[in-house]
């Protein structure tokens, strides 16, 4: 490791503290020459893990920030194929007057349009591939079919051996009713694609995204995320996102739609579990036609 990253950063390494594991990779807290400290994902060995994943992950962080919202997202300090090397952040519980700075901040990302469904790179969630291959019609109306291909399908494919027959044919009943279901047309979002609780990283100087799932996507997508599993301050999130960037009317009935993908990226990752889950969030997407 040590070898690993003074050939990569150009400077001495003094510490690594390991952290553990997380999907195919590990983390580690790591002290440099001058003091400076960075946080690593490392896959180990010479073999195996996901190809690509922390290209990803750093084209999504680069491509967040070219957004120019002030939506923080860390610096890439360096990458490879089998290294990512970010800032060291340190946590500090969320204020009010954060989550309101955050709200704003992500509203105006969202406002950024990249002009396309999906996204240059291949993607992942977590360390299974994300097809973000793009969809270039602008107008919003083909993203219904664009989610339901790129992002449904793939992951009930997936999942499907913790499934049940029922449970199956429901959101196969989403897939096949899409259209209905999803609303006014809303234009490519530059979207972090992930953006569950844990991927709010609140520092010192506000909320952070990390660990992005990045692409042009349906900006109710991150909120719906922001709510799944519970964001600190939510209302006061989305409230002054609403202030920089209002919703369209019906958003609440479309949150169990953009969390469907989500749950079923649980369901592959985590077994049956998540399953009911999924058929609760399938059966109040239905409930929308």
């Amino acid at each position: 490791m040590r070898e690993r990253l003074e050939e990569l950063l150009g400077e001495r390494v003094a510490d690594v503290h390991d952290l553990g594991t997380r999907h195919a990779w590990s983390l580690h807290r790591v002290v440099l020459g001058e003091g400076r400290e960075v946080f690593v994902k490392a896959l180990e060995g010479d073999t195996g893990g996901p190809e690509g994943v922390f290209a990803a992950e750093a084209a999504g962080l680069r491509w967040l920030g070219e957004a120019g919202s002030g939506v923080p997202v860390p610096e890439v300090v360096a990458a490879d194929e089998r290294t990512l090397v970010l800032p060291w952040l340190p946590s500090e519980p969320p204020t009010a007057d954060a989550a309101e700075r955050f709200g704003r901040a992500l509203a105006a990302m969202h406002a950024g349009a990249p002009g396309a469904f999906g996204a240059p790179w291949d993607g992942y969630i977590a360390d299974l591939p994300l097809d973000n291959t793009p969809d270039e019609t602008a107008d919003g109306r083909s993203w219904p079919r664009w989610y339901a291909q790129r992002r449904l399908e793939p992951f009930l494919r997936l999942g499907a051996r913790h499934l049940s027959g029922t449970e199956i044919r429901l959101i196969e009943k989403v897939i096949e009713d899409i259209e209905e279901l999803a609303g006014p047309p809303e234009p490519p979002a530059r979207i972090h694609g992930d953006l569950w609780s844990g991927n709010v990283h609140w520092t010192g100087g506000g909320a952070t995204l990390i660990d992005p799932a990045a692409h042009g996507g349906h900006r109710e997508t991150d909120l719906a995320m922001l709510a799944l599993f519970g964001c600190p301050a939510l209302e006061r999130v989305l409230a002054a996102y609403d202030e920089v960037f209002p919703l369209a009317d019906g958003r609440h009935e479309r949150v169990p739609l953009h969390q469907l993908h989500p749950l079923l990226v649980h369901v592959a990752l985590f077994g049956g579990s998540y399953s009911a889950s999924a058929a609760e969030a399938a059966r109040a997407a239905l409930a929308l036609r």
